[in-house]
């Protein structure tokens, strides 16, 4: 199966690629989130992704488009209901399209990683993308190897970022701090032991949709 694999971050993506890895699945990582904000977060959390792709030895596309109107226009469509609907189905289904018009069996994304996603939301969004496009989805549910995740980021270095991505979590995550006794605490997230994990290819870059090379 020849796999295009949605990455949110470099942490998110540290198990999915070792188990893919491991099952001798062939996968390309691609990184299309104009969801983050701000700009400088969208830079390091790809800067992230790129340590791993080089260490991991992983085929990445990027994909740099930041339409940051139209995804706030779009977060903002979904006020009262739940914005992360829109964040999610504009992701899964540019990557349920690039899967088809560049020959992938199958897509999936690093979000089902995460305890902290809106799983079933993600699951809707890629199975509608998938119905739309023709392209299967591959779903996983790798949530139960989260600390392995967690592991492997911390083993090598990476940047994990304190918030989902997009503004608004920025703005309620940093408030959630501001509560009495939480100043300076991650209320969140579990406690991150350190471990290790041998980690090692080509990273493709790309500035628009539609340029895209492979080696």
């Amino acid at each position: 199966m020849k796999l295009l694999l949605h990455a949110c971050c470099g942490p998110c993506a540290c198990y999915p690629v070792q188990e893919l890895t491991d099952r001798g699945i062939d996968f390309t990582l691609l990184y299309y989130n104009p969801n983050i904000h701000p700009y400088k977060e969208f830079k390091r959390r790809l800067a992230a992704l790129r340590e791993l792709a080089e260490k991991r030895d992983c085929r990445l596309v990027i994909d740099k488009t930041y339409p940051l109107e139209e995804c706030v226009a779009g977060m903002l469509a979904e006020n009262p209901g739940p914005r992360c609907a829109f964040c999610y189905r504009m992701r899964m289904r540019y990557t349920a399209a690039y899967a088809k018009e560049h020959g992938f069996d199958a897509f999936s994304t690093t979000l089902l990683y995460s305890p902290y996603q809106k799983h079933d939301l993600i699951r809707r969004a890629a199975e509608a993308a998938s119905e739309e496009s023709g392209i299967p989805f591959h779903y996983e549910d790798w949530r139960p190897h989260y600390q392995e995740g967690v592991d492997i980021s911390l083993a090598l270095g990476l940047y994990r970022q304190p918030y989902c991505g997009c503004v608004f979590s920025e703005r309620d995550r940093y408030m959630e701090w501001k509560k009495p006794g939480t100043e300076g605490t991650e209320t969140a997230r579990p406690a991150e032991d350190k471990g290790f994990v041998r980690i090692t290819k080509k990273i493709i870059q790309v500035d628009k949709q539609d340029h895209i090379l492979y080696p």
